[in-house]
């Protein structure tokens, strides 16, 4: 979905996992906000790199008229921080979800590192990462959400692999920033988040944590983390210049067959 004068542009540089994304954006949409969503879709002859997606990125960025609050949630917060310390005068703000002062720990260089060290087969190691994510589900959820994680890693433009893991230098940057995460993240702990604090220099930075959700805690309570947002937002705009509770950590029904064969 893309609006024509977004207020806020939410990356995925990997359309696979949308559904875990649409309640909070459906949320955020509802408090009266114009939500553009912006997709990356890796050509499959492609090496797994980010420098492509942000080439689009630019792109697509060309076309907006004034500049806008930018969010995602791992690897599209990873995108979001690498675009908005290259280009910061197109950016309001900056809301990370589930991303540390290392922002390339996502959950594909979490995988990989359990794999190299538990030596079990793949299937065993992404049942393990199902719990991880999202907390214990029953047999038929976590044998779908390990087909889900199976497609994210086959096209995700994360360049980890079994062989290397990449890191990313940590830093601040020069707009507002929002950093939002879990206390039961395993793959981005609540220490990586709180980390933050040693590059917020400004009144209008903020870190914010839920008690629960695992890695996903933003599926599991959209409303919650979209108003944190939206007083972020309402923040940030108040001193910017003028431009020229989760209950059931179950997976529901949501996340439907149509979804995964998407």
């Amino acid at each position: 979905m893309m609006s024509q004068h977004p207020v806020a542009v939410w990356l995925t540089p990997n359309p696979i996992l949308n559904g875990f994304h649409a309640p909070l954006l459906k949320n955020l949409s509802q408090q009266g906000n114009p939500i553009a969503h912006w997709e990356y879709l890796q050509d499959q002859d492609e090496s797994a790199s980010l420098t492509q997606a942000l080439s689009s990125l630019q792109d697509y960025f060309a076309t907006l008229s004034q500049p806008v609050h930018l969010m995602g949630h791992g690897i599209g917060g990873w995108l979001g921080l690498l675009y908005a310390r290259q280009c910061p005068e197109q950016i309001k703000s900056l809301t990370l979800l589930s991303v540390g002062t290392n922002p390339a720990l996502d959950w594909q260089a979490y995988y990989y590192t359990l794999y190299k060290h538990l030596r079990c087969p793949r299937n065993l190691i992404l049942e393990q990462m199902v719990y991880n994510l999202f907390g214990e589900q029953n047999s038929t959820m976590t044998h779908y959400l390990v087909e889900l994680l199976r497609r994210d890693l086959a096209s995700s433009p994360s360049p980890h692999s079994l062989y290397q893991q990449w890191e990313d230098s940590p830093g601040g940057i020069d707009v507002p920033l929002l950093v939002c995460g879990s206390e039961d993240d395993l793959v981005v702990p609540p220490t990586a988040i709180k980390d933050w604090k040693r590059y917020m220099n400004s009144s209008q930075d903020d870190i914010w944590l839920t008690p629960r959700g695992y890695h996903f805690y933003h599926y599991f309570a959209p409303h919650e983390v979209a108003s944190t947002i939206g007083q972020f937002w309402q923040k940030t705009e108040r001193q910017l210049p003028i431009p020229a509770s989760a209950t059931d950590l179950k997976v529901s029904d949501r996340l439907s067959n149509s979804f995964l064969q998407s």
